[in-house]
């Protein structure tokens, strides 16, 4: 059987990538290349919006997939857990983003009006590396959890 991530990733693995922010009297620009800004080849664009205040998007980890996700406008919360321990992360910057790595239960909530999230994935769309249900995450990350 292949590695699982869930048994080794960490909350602590994920981190805030702060991207160049070049500055003209027109308008800033920063740029996101796979392989340099974010440690992975870049498969997949999407981004959610008109997202209510009081909504959740996410609820799911991933197997191999990892994630980079950037508050293009306003902000939102996005909570990490790795089946031992959670992390809360505020996104409101449009040239700060948070690397997620395999194996972490990731929830975005507290949507500011207006706000506009743009996730760039390492793998295309496939339903198999998703992991929805939370009582099978917590199965998955068990030993993480067990007496040394």
């Amino acid at each position: 059987m292949l590695h699982d991530p869930h048994t080794t990733s960490s909350v602590n693995d994920c981190r805030l990538i702060t991207l160049n922010k070049n500055h003209h009297e027109n308008g800033n620009l920063s740029v996101i290349e796979g392989g340099m800004q974010v440690p992975f080849d870049i498969n997949r664009v999407y981004y959610l919006y008109d997202v209510p205040g009081d909504a959740e998007r996410g609820g799911h980890s991933h197997r191999e997939l990892q994630q980079f996700i950037v508050a293009i406008s306003g902000c939102f919360d996005v909570v990490l857990d790795d089946g031992v321990e959670q992390r809360r992360i505020t996104l409101n910057r449009p040239y700060k983003g948070l690397l997620i790595t395999q194996g972490i239960w990731r929830v975005l909530d507290n949507f500011s009006s207006g706000a506009v999230c743009m996730v760039a994935a390492s793998l295309h769309y496939d339903e198999e590396d998703y992991v929805r249900d939370y009582d099978t995450f917590l199965r998955l990350t068990a030993s993480k959890r067990q007496p040394k």
